[in-house]
């Protein structure tokens, strides 16, 4: 099976396209190796070191792991990059549901988890954010990504107090999704105004070291908007 590069894109790009395809498919399982450099050269019809530019393009996504001596393996059928990706492009409220699903557990472990250094940073998040607000205390017009950037990272706070690697981990990949959907949402007029006092509902409720108030206040604070954003989404 030859294949050609396509347009503007590359032929290491159509490799790493198809090979992800193929991991995809299934065609190697998880923890199978994959044909060898030659092998995939023949098979596609290209150059060796093509294939390896390719295959080292699907180990730094994380779809495939090298071993020395002993070959390529799979290690995911689906590639992370891919995942995030469709994650940035994914609609407010879809944003505004995961971050329910992930800020009210981070909330929760926060309570029990957090350190005085923690609420120190919700509390300068929060402190920094009225520099950006107009005299009735909402975001000023020409500031939002500014407001946007201390809103999120109050959010991060947070996240980060639960004290969870991989929770911390996977947010941080998210928060540019957060940002994004965030300053879409302050420039509508018709989504609900900013309520302070949610924020530090749930910063009190964190220090308070009472995991199930935290959940609640951390729900709190994102239905609102979840629930302006359908109420605006036509019906199906």
């Amino acid at each position: 099976m030859a294949l050609r590069a396509a347009g503007r894109q590359s032929l290491v790009d159509t490799v790493v396209d198809q090979l992800r395809a193929q991991v995809g498919a299934g065609e190697w399982r998880v923890g199978e190796r994959i044909p060898t450099e030659h092998a995939l050269a023949e098979q596609l019809q290209v150059g060796r070191n093509t294939v390896r530019e390719a295959v080292r393009v699907l180990v730094h996504a994380g779809m495939l792991r090298s071993r020395q001596g002993e070959g390529t393996f799979v290690v995911s059928m689906a590639d992370p990059a891919e995942i995030m990706r469709g994650v940035q492009r994914a609609g407010v409220r879809d944003v505004l549901e995961l971050r329910i699903a992930l800020e009210v557990e981070a909330a929760r472990l926060a309570a029990v988890r957090h350190e005085p250094a923690d609420l120190e940073r919700m509390r300068a998040a929060l402190d920094a954010q009225t520099a950006f607000e107009d005299p009735e205390g909402q975001p000023d017009s020409g500031s939002l990504e500014l407001y946007a950037d201390h809103d999120v990272a109050f959010h991060r706070a947070v996240v980060e107090a639960a004290h969870n690697s991989a929770l911390t981990a996977t947010y941080g990949w998210f928060s540019s999704s957060v940002r994004e959907a965030l300053v879409t949402a302050l420039g509508d007029r018709e989504m609900p105004r900013i309520v302070h006092g949610d924020h530090h509902d749930l910063m009190t409720a964190i220090a308070s070291g009472d995991p199930e108030a935290a959940a609640r206040a951390a729900r709190l604070l994102l239905e609102r908007p979840k629930r302006a954003v359908e109420s605006l989404l036509p019906e199906s």
